[in-house]
């Protein structure tokens, strides 16, 4: 059985206090830390970053981070979703409109880059911001100034840039569909956030953090998950990420009826075979991987997890087989 245990956890509680709705970030597996490695060092200069990975990885949570860890860190965090706001909008909301500019402009109104000024900006979904206002966010990169909508004034602002997506942005520069030029300025400092597939290790401790946050929403005690429950939550594929695995966890919450989450309270269609978490994968190597971190879990299941026995089965050393474990994040549900 795996109880709620503490995990390891990025932002502090005050931080989480200062309105801004920061979020925490769970992680244990080596390529996460890793990446957060990476994002202490990039987050000590004001170069933009372009932070790439599948819906659901925790994009925007890895912005967070490289803003907290930052100079700015006492200054506004903006988040803009380019996807969620009608095109015909979406200037008005990045730069801010003066009154009459159009229809219903009976205000003067500031954008988001004004109210970042001295912080950063997130532009999440970057790839959807249509073809022409992609032109005026690139002089607002190179020249930090920019006019709001009706307006012959400039406004200049000091904001550091972060943009994430979850396509293939350098296609969309083949087909024409993003600007070349704004491509390699927002890409100074790329960031690859891999899915929860290729990163196994996060699952119990996400798993667990998401079971304390929505225990007390349902108003119901649980001990914690299962070793069916979390095999199952193992071998999963996770198409959804963290986001599904943050939906999965809610709706065990409602629908449990014992003192621990179960397997038939995840809703989760999974089979023995070899999970498909070579579904997405890049390069040979990781499909490999996989498939050796498959296999070498069933071996040790079926020797009660003993690694001596389970080395024997496999005809390797010993400690050639706790390396393995370690580098595959191979993971023994029953303790």
């Amino acid at each position: 059985m795996l109880s709620p245990t503490d995990v390891r956890k990025f932002n502090t509680p005050d931080q989480l206090q200062t309105g801004q709705g920061y979020h925490t970030l769970v992680a244990k597996s080596p390529v996460i830390l890793e990446k957060l490695e990476i994002v202490d060092r990039v987050a000590k200069t004001d170069s933009s970053v372009l932070i790439l990975g599948e819906s659901g990885v925790g994009k925007e949570l890895f912005a967070e981070q490289i803003h907290l860890r930052s100079p700015r860190a006492n200054r506004p965090f903006i988040r803009v979703n380019c996807a969620a706001i009608p095109e015909g909008l979406l200037e008005s909301e990045l730069f801010g409109h003066v009154k009459g500019a159009f229809t219903n402009a009976v205000a003067k109104r500031q954008g988001r880059f004004e109210l970042a000024d001295g912080g950063t900006i997130f532009l999440d979904e970057i790839a959807d911001i249509p073809l022409p206002l992609q032109a005026k966010l690139l002089r607002v990169i190179q020249e930090k100034t920019f006019e709001k909508v009706g307006s012959d004034s400039s406004i200049t602002v000091n904001v550091r840039i972060l943009a994430a997506t979850n396509k293939d942005i350098e296609a969309l520069v083949e087909k024409g569909e993003f600007r070349n030029d704004l491509y390699y300025r927002l890409n100074v400092l790329p960031l690859y956030i891999p899915p929860l597939r290729q990163r196994q290790g996060d699952i119990p401790e996400l798993a667990v953090f998401f079971l304390k946050k929505f225990t007390g929403e349902a108003k119901k005690q649980f001990e914690g998950f299962s070793n069916e429950a979390m095999g199952t939550m193992l071998s999963y594929s996770w198409p959804g990420n963290i986001r599904e695995l943050e939906n999965c966890v809610e709706r065990a919450c409602v629908i449990g009826k014992g003192r621990w989450i179960g397997r038939e309270d995840l809703f989760l269609k999974t089979t023995d075979t070899l999970p498909e978490q070579h579904e997405g994968s890049r390069n040979l190597k990781t499909a490999i991987n996989t498939f050796k971190a498959h296999f070498i879990r069933k071996v040790l299941e079926e020797n009660n997890w003993n690694q001596t026995e389970a080395a024997k089965a496999l005809d390797i050393q010993r400690t050639y087989l706790s390396r393995l474990i370690k580098e595959l994040e191979i993971i023994n549900t029953k303790e």
